[in-house]
């Protein structure tokens, strides 16, 4: 810390300091600050003259914090905490991208309030909008979300370092972004992927590395009319190992009513029936999802699936025995 410093860069950066050491001493202050302890003293009577309750406490465990007062004081952000809260705030509720929602209307302010440098990265992954949270779900680096985030906002092919699972090794991916999807609390990226030449839906928690192609200085435009949530949602249904028919004695917007469209796609066969068209690596629980359709229904393939439903309906009979 140099000395040549002014009293109000002096005075904010004691400011700082106490808010992220809450309990700091004078003297610890004064070694950081680079000045006295009765400087310290004057910083602290400026703040307390501009409104912002700094209290004080003596003995050997006290020292400087700032207390609860009627106006909020300045708070400094670096660029990770920032992203940080606007992702959390993402997470467990839905509205907060709307200004005219009180969650939304207080992140505005924040946001309003930081450095271009911090809030250009918070702003944009703002922007991405979050559904119900899932509680197993990882929170991906905010870092890392925000530079996915402004890759698909200005169109630049990316080459990401990309783990398939958290014990598999790490693999090189050129993409191109199209739009950074909350599901569930999980964060996903919508691209399309050169490395195999297919729509993917990437984990960002699972994203080591973001680098933007310097080699390439083309921009790309994403599908016409792509809405990312519903693309996200058929390209979860799709891909697994075992492919599913089921054959419903339902309406088709009825069936889409039961079945979300992640587990599959609803086929209409004629007024009265439905085709339900999915993969599944899973059939014991796409068994259990099954159970939501409210028609009768008959499983045509796999052979996995219908020896799982017969597993579940002898359990569910053997529930209502009496013992």
């Amino acid at each position: 810390m140099t000395h040549d410093e002014s009293p109000t860069a002096r005075t904010l950066l004691l400011l700082e300091m106490v808010q992220s050491s809450p309990g700091v001493t004078a003297s610890r202050l004064a070694e950081r600050l680079g000045v006295s302890e009765r400087a310290v003293r004057r910083y602290v009577g400026i703040l307390r003259e501009a409104g912002v309750p700094v209290e004080s406490a003596r003995g050997p465990h006290g020292g400087y914090r700032v207390g609860r007062g009627l106006r909020l004081p300045p708070l400094m952000f670096t660029t990770a905490e920032a992203l940080g809260l606007v992702m959390a705030v993402l997470d467990g509720h839905r509205d907060a991208a709307d200004p005219a929602d009180p969650v939304g209307s207080a992140l505005g302010k924040i946001m309003r309030v930081l450095p271009e440098s911090v809030a250009g990265p918070a702003q944009a992954v703002r922007k991405v909008s979050a559904l119900v949270p899932d509680p197993d779900a990882a929170s991906p680096a905010p870092d890392t979300t925000a530079a996915l985030v402004q890759a698909c906002a200005s169109q630049r092919r990316l080459r990401l370092g990309y783990r398939t699972g958290p014990d598999r090794e790490e693999r090189a991916m050129e993409v191109d972004p199209w739009a950074v999807v909350v599901r569930h609390g999980r964060w996903y990226l919508l691209c399309w992927s050169h490395t195999k030449n297919a729509r993917r839906a990437l984990r960002v928690d699972r994203v080591t590395a973001v680098d933007v192609l310097a080699e390439t200085h083309e921009t790309y435009a994403p599908p016409p009319s792509l809405n990312p949530a519903e693309a996200l949602e058929a390209h979860l249904a799709e891909g697994w190992a075992y492919e599913v028919e089921v054959i419903i004695d339902a309406p088709a917007d009825t069936v889409a009513q039961w079945i979300p469209r992640s587990l599959g796609r609803p086929e209409p066969i004629d007024a009265d029936r439905t085709r339900l068209l999915a993969t599944t690596d899973e059939p014991d629980w796409y068994a259990d999802q099954l159970t939501a359709i409210k028609a009768p229904f008959r499983i045509v393939k796999p052979r996995e699936l219908r020896e799982a439903a017969r597993t579940l309906g002898r359990r569910l009979l053997d529930a209502d025995r009496e013992r």
